[in-house]
């Protein structure tokens, strides 16, 4: 029964989504992949000729001193334009690679991008204003956020301390919240194609077989994707855009290796730089066309020509069949 009870939430989430944007228009469609036939969804993205570049625009990431925000980060770079990584890492690590010192650096190195590093627990409300205030001082405004920055605990109920899901739920969904918040009245009065991104799964994934043994993770992801429904419909009247993207296999992450799956499923991962590159299309579409969808980064990707995803295998010398790829009743922790 509470299957059903949340598939009929889902559902007139969907047709309020549906009613109030108008665009939501996606399809599925079986493809041959080389690891075995997959159904991938397609949207309505626009034709090159009506994309609108980066150039010279203000992006704000959330969480973007490595992995997957400082890869949409570079990518975004070489349109030349402006960065704002905000996030926590101003020392280096014992175990992870880079500050936002050096991933200010790097994205600086390319295509005369400029990029402006804040030290930012989005946890702490004055610490995201502050980072947006600094933002907006040096680069005159915000025309794009990147809700990047996340927590992740994969565990049971029975193993889950309070401690490990209150810091998910301040991280993911309450953090996601007060970042947009703040951000919001730069956007609004953007004129630049402005758009919002989010990093959380599709609501069409959630199932008992996707939720179960970790209960407090997704619930936490699953209020960021919420959000995405809501302002879709209630920032459409500024032109501001708002969708989210969600990786169809394992991306090579520190949370990949040191909480999904180690080395073995690091082996059978995606780099970053295909959930870059997705990003990359979600955020040149046109903003008051393109928003409340939930975008797997593969299939965007094949809709726009790619064939050939070799080049994203973080170990070349596994074969395409041995990526697993998810679905709504797949798990890479089977």
């Amino acid at each position: 029964m509470a299957q059903v009870r949340l598939s009929k939430i889902l559902q007139h989430t969907n047709s309020i989504a549906d009613h109030e944007d108008g665009n939501h228009s996606m399809s599925k469609q079986p493809t041959a992949s080389s690891s075995r036939s997959t159904t991938f969804e397609t949207y309505a993205i626009s034709p090159p000729s009506e994309c609108i570049d980066l150039r010279g625009k203000t992006i704000f990431i959330s969480g973007g001193s490595r992995g997957i925000g400082l890869a949409v980060a570079l990518r975004c770079a070489r349109d030349s334009c402006n960065i704002v990584l905000a996030a926590k890492t101003a020392e280096p690590h014992p175990t992870l690679p880079g500050t936002i010192y050096t991933a200010a650096k790097q994205v600086e190195s390319v295509n005369g991008s400029k990029c402006l590093p804040v030290i930012c627990d989005i946890r702490k409300e004055d610490m995201v204003r502050n980072a947006v205030e600094k933002a907006v001082e040096t680069f005159g405004g915000i025309d794009i956020l990147i809700n990047n920055a996340s927590a992740i605990s994969i565990s049971n109920t029975l193993s889950t301390t309070m401690k490990k899901y209150d810091l998910m739920h301040d991280v993911n969904a309450r953090g996601t919240y007060l970042v947009t918040k703040c951000c919001l009245p730069y956007l609004m009065k953007s004129k630049r194609n402005p758009m919002i991104l989010t990093m959380s799964p599709p609501l069409q994934y959630v199932n008992a077989q996707a939720m179960a043994s970790k209960v407090a993770y997704m619930t936490a992801k699953l209020g960021m994707s919420l959000a995405t429904v809501g302002w879709s419909a209630e920032f459409r009247k500024y032109g501001i855009g708002v969708n989210s993207l969600w990786p169809r296999t394992p991306i090579a992450t520190a949370a990949v290796n040191n909480v999904l799956g180690g080395a073995a499923l690091m082996k059978r991962s995606r780099t970053p730089e295909i959930h870059a590159d997705a990003a990359y299309v979600i955020l040149t579409q046109p903003s008051a066309r393109f928003t409340g969808n939930f975008v797997w980064d593969e299939d965007i990707l094949r809709q726009t020509g790619v064939t050939d995803f070799d080049e994203y295998r973080f170990d070349k010398s596994v074969d395409d069949k041995e990526i697993p790829r998810l679905s709504a009743t797949d798990s890479w922790l089977k």
